[in-house]
């Protein structure tokens, strides 16, 4: 990934946190028959290595069993706010002309190598956890054991699990640092304007990281 260094976070608290906000991620691998993308929810397990470690389940009919029945090189690519970027909204327009448009994004990619897990307790861990997480906020959270055991045991068979531990994290926030201060205002306006929940979420982005 390109990253500017406007555009730079090496901060590893922001970036857990946007992986923790964010957590259905790309899993990139060079498989049997070449690159492969998985779109899979991760838990990040902080204290697990220096950068953390991903935890996940897969079907046991996806082809990634296959292609890492032994340890292989992975990427999980984390995906933030993003949002086109007029140049109608630029104050700079209106002075000289000289502006395109752009996207502003936000994206983490942590770099580590994935091995599968084919254990059921392993699994199970994983699971609580994991629901425990995106459940927390609902009014009535459904746990694992609402569920009848052997169907759950049923379940389990089906799927396998793994771990990515990260040897490496980039973060990248591109919101219009390289911006003067009146064009990222007039981004954030159009932003607001444009009143769609990606378009808020980019205006906060934009308001909170300013130049560096």
């Amino acid at each position: 990934m390109h990253i500017p260094a406007a555009f730079s976070e090496t901060r590893i608290d922001v970036m857990w946190n946007l992986m923790r906000e964010h957590p259905l991620a790309t899993l990139v691998i060079a498989g049997e028959r070449g690159l492969d993308a998985h779109h899979l929810p991760m838990y990040l397990e902080k204290h697990q290595g220096p950068s953390g470690a991903l935890h996940g389940h897969i079907a046991r009919a996806n082809r990634l069993v296959a292609d890492c029945a032994q340890p292989s090189d992975a990427l999980a690519v984390f995906h933030g706010p993003e949002a086109y970027i007029t140049p109608s909204w630029y104050a700079t327009k209106r002075e000289t002309g000289k502006v395109v448009p752009t996207w502003n994004y936000v994206a983490v990619h942590a770099h580590g190598r994935l091995r599968l897990i084919d254990d059921s307790q392993w699994l199970h861990a994983h699971l609580e956890r994991l629901v425990g997480e995106h459940e927390a906020g609902e009014t009535t959270p459904w746990k694992i054991s609402d569920a009848p055991a052997d169907y759950i045991e049923t379940m389990l068979r089906g799927i396998v699990g793994f771990e990515l531990e990260i040897v490496r994290l980039e973060g990248k926030w591109k919101a219009s640092q390289n911006h003067p201060a009146a064009n990222r205002e007039g981004v954030i306006d159009g932003l607001r304007r444009r009143a769609t929940p990606a378009a808020q979420a980019m205006a906060d982005v934009v308001r909170e990281r300013g130049p560096r």
